[in-house]
């Protein structure tokens, strides 16, 4: 009698194997995008250190910012998020602005404009204001405030820097404007200017349109600008032609130069624009309580919001918005790309996220817009003046093509908004219009 063979008793397979593979590979993936983050991060605030040795900058406190983090924490992490080429890549753009104010004593071998640690922030000087309520008309900033105001970069002096800056030689090209792309340029006069370099077209159109869409609301607080073909056989470039040639710039290529302007402060957003706050309105009891600088520099922050909503630049004050979903202190630190004069003119620097890539990801950022204009119902009667006639005439795209054209020699070069873009800005001075309207509604009897 043969006997058979005994089979071992057959163990049943673990269930959930196939589960528990994709659980480790999504750890996996979790992991890699860390690192990722973890890389880009550490890369910026080592390029951002580098950048302040070089300048012989410190930090506040001789080194501790913010219990040793980095003072931009939040604007990094929000660049590393922000990706998207035309459509997909990180919209980066310089902190270190550059650029020089009118009737400014300003010494052109002073490199530290970013942080002068000796200017006051916030306008802390001056009491109390005594000029009765600084807003009349229900929604509109006094004509006794509007006396005060700084002037900004006036229109002889702009024009005047035009000027010089088409027909000066460039001498030297140095880091100094942010990303390696961007130049600090030295004339030979000694005076400087930003150079910049866009990655694609997008960004040196979003610079100067939004800079000619502000003289169109009458904004004086954008630095002076023009276009420049870089030819290293000109005389304006020539002189810096080997620092062309490493830069890998293309020749022809059309680039953007702005003033450099030296010791300029951070900027804080104030308390009533932060997300603790009901808002500016008229009705705001704070106001009561501003001293004169507060209530002035608050008159600027009520043009900067409407303008940043017209032009949909999501690289200032709405990033900042953005990024209070992981970083509860972001409005406590400088606000990007805003920069202030020891006498109180904030000034916009690096607005290449304006217009053409603001429209281009609007999607992504409309909410936020929409929530920081909502913020604020006072407003300058010069600039309300200025959207109420570009929405009534509907002519935003020929009046902006026009001084634009008028203005810059290489505007044809550079090109402009498409028929679609255009479109949008229209759109959006319809929508601030309407604002204003809503504003009016609610605060005009008071």
């Amino acid at each position: 009698m043969l006997l058979k063979p005994v089979r071992p008793p057959l163990v049943p397979k673990p269930q959930g194997g196939r589960a528990m593979k994709a659980v480790w590979a999504n750890l996996f993936a979790l992991l890699f995008l860390c690192a990722l983050a973890s890389v880009f991060y550490v890369w910026s605030a080592l390029e951002n250190s580098l950048e302040r040795q070089k300048r012989g900058f410190s930090p506040p406190g001789g080194g501790s910012f913010h219990q040793g983090l980095p003072e931009d924490l939040s604007a990094k992490t929000f660049r590393v998020l922000l990706a998207v080429p035309a459509a997909q890549r990180p919209h980066s753009r310089s902190r270190l602005g550059v650029h020089n104010l009118t009737d400014q004593d300003v010494s052109v071998g002073n490199h530290d404009y970013h942080l002068n640690r000796d200017n006051k922030r916030s306008g802390q000087q001056g009491g109390p204001v005594k000029l009765g309520f600084p807003v009349e008309d229900g929604i509109f900033w006094s004509d006794r405030m509007e006396e005060l105001l700084p002037a900004g970069f006036k229109e002889e002096y702009t024009r005047a820097w035009q000027a010089k800056a088409r027909a000066e030689r460039i001498v030297k090209l140095e880091p100094g404007c942010g990303r390696i792309s961007n130049q600090l340029a030295t004339f030979a006069d000694g005076t400087k200017a930003c150079v910049r370099y866009g990655i694609n077209v997008d960004q040196v159109q979003g610079e100067a349109l939004t800079y000619y869409l502000a003289h169109l609301l009458g904004i004086t607080n954008l630095p002076p600008l023009i276009l420049s073909q870089v030819n290293t056989d000109s005389e304006q470039w020539s002189s810096v032609r080997a620092r062309i040639g490493s830069l890998q710039w293309s020749d022809r290529a059309v680039v953007s130069l702005t003033e450099w302007v030296s010791n300029l402060t951070g900027v804080v957003t104030p308390a009533p624009l932060r997300q603790e706050s009901s808002g500016l309105h008229p009705v705001l009891e704070e106001l009561w309580n501003k001293t004169t600088s507060e209530l002035l520099e608050l008159m600027q922050w009520t043009d900067l919001i409407m303008f940043d909503y017209l032009t949909a630049n999501f690289d200032r004050l709405v990033s900042n918005l953005f990024s209070l979903q992981w970083d509860s202190h972001v409005m406590e630190r400088d606000t990007n790309n805003l920069l202030k004069t020891p006498r109180g003119d904030l000034v916009f620097i690096d607005n290449e996220a304006g217009l053409v890539h603001g429209f281009r990801v609007l999607n992504m950022w409309e909410k936020y817009h929409s929530t920081v204009l909502n913020s604020v119902c006072v407003f300058r009667k010069r600039t309300m003046q200025r959207v109420e006639e570009l929405h009534r005439r509907r002519d935003s795209r020929k009046k902006l093509l026009e001084l634009y054209r008028d203005s810059e020699p290489l505007s044809l070069e550079l090109g402009f908004l498409s028929d679609e873009h255009a479109g949008v800005l229209q759109d959006r001075i319809d929508r601030l219009y309407k604002h204003i309207l809503h504003c009016k509604g609610r605060y005009g009897q008071l």
